[in-house]
């Protein structure tokens, strides 16, 4: 049985964590496969936007499988290969990736939610920073992304206490945008990934990689690094381009009022 689910229809893919019976827990295995399908959707250039999301309706991804640490050691919860790092795995994909939270995301499950660009969730969602309960510190940028996300002083209560956040809490907070039942989840996702990709692709690779270049240098810095950007890019674009991109967006109202 496969334990990365890969489904690609119409510009998307689907990549599914699929473990159930074991929460979809993140074995050495899955990992190997799930960086081997981000290989495949990065090589693929018809595709234009990724859906993560875990099989069943209890978890995401209960993180990293425990009993298999038991007997092989902690390595995992700092390896930053990408080929054993799910989360550098994500990380490396210049499309829109969109988290479909299905049920629990815990520690390291938690640290590929964040992964995530996007993120949506179920009402069965919750989020939990269990580490401190486990003795482990994290290394795939939850100390880091959390607060950044929710607020220094949410992202300490929850590291420091291991206590779930639920789904419409998590959208209060901004750690998601939106809440759905368990049966709207993936056709809300597909919409907004199907949405996402009638986007000129060269175009969102670039802007998504400035948006998130930008993220991780001071305000000062980004507004620096958008200039530059910016008149590198829009250097090449033409006024036509833009008039017929902007008849389009027109006629695309348009149709959605219809």
């Amino acid at each position: 049985m496969a334990l990365v689910l890969l489904d690609k229809a119409d510009g998307v893919a689907i990549i599914t964590l699929n473990r159930p019976e074991a929460m979809n827990a993140l074995s050495h295995d899955l990992r190997a496969e799930f960086f081997d399908i981000c290989e495949e959707v990065k090589g693929d250039r018809d595709i234009r936007a990724a859906i993560v999301t875990g099989a069943g309706e209890r978890a995401f991804t209960a993180g990293l499988d425990l009993k298999e640490l038991g007997s092989t050691g902690l390595g995992a919860a700092t390896d930053q290969k990408p080929a054993s790092n799910p989360c550098r795995a994500l990380e490396q994909l210049e499309i829109p990736v969109i988290g479909a939270i299905n049920g629990v995301a815990i520690t390291g499950g938690f640290e590929l939610a964040l992964a995530c660009d996007i993120r949506i969730a179920s009402t069965n969602a919750r989020f939990a920073d269990t580490h401190a309960r486990v003795g482990v510190i994290p290394g795939w940028g939850l100390s880091q992304k959390l607060s950044r996300h929710i607020g220094l002083s949410r992202a300490c209560e929850l590291s420091f206490t291991g206590q779930f956040v639920d789904a419409d809490t998590a959208c209060s907070w901004g750690l998601v945008n939106h809440v759905y039942t368990p049966e709207q989840l993936i056709p809300s996702a597909l919409a907004l990934a199907a949405d996402m990709a009638t986007i000129d692709p060269e175009f969102l690779k670039a802007y998504k990689k400035l948006i998130f270049d930008g993220y991780d240098h001071s305000f000062k810095d980004a507004m620096a690094l958008e200039r530059q950007v910016t008149n590198a890019y829009n250097d090449d674009v033409s006024a036509e381009a833009v008039e017929q991109r902007r008849l389009a967006v027109i006629e695309r109202g348009r149709s959605l009022k219809g």
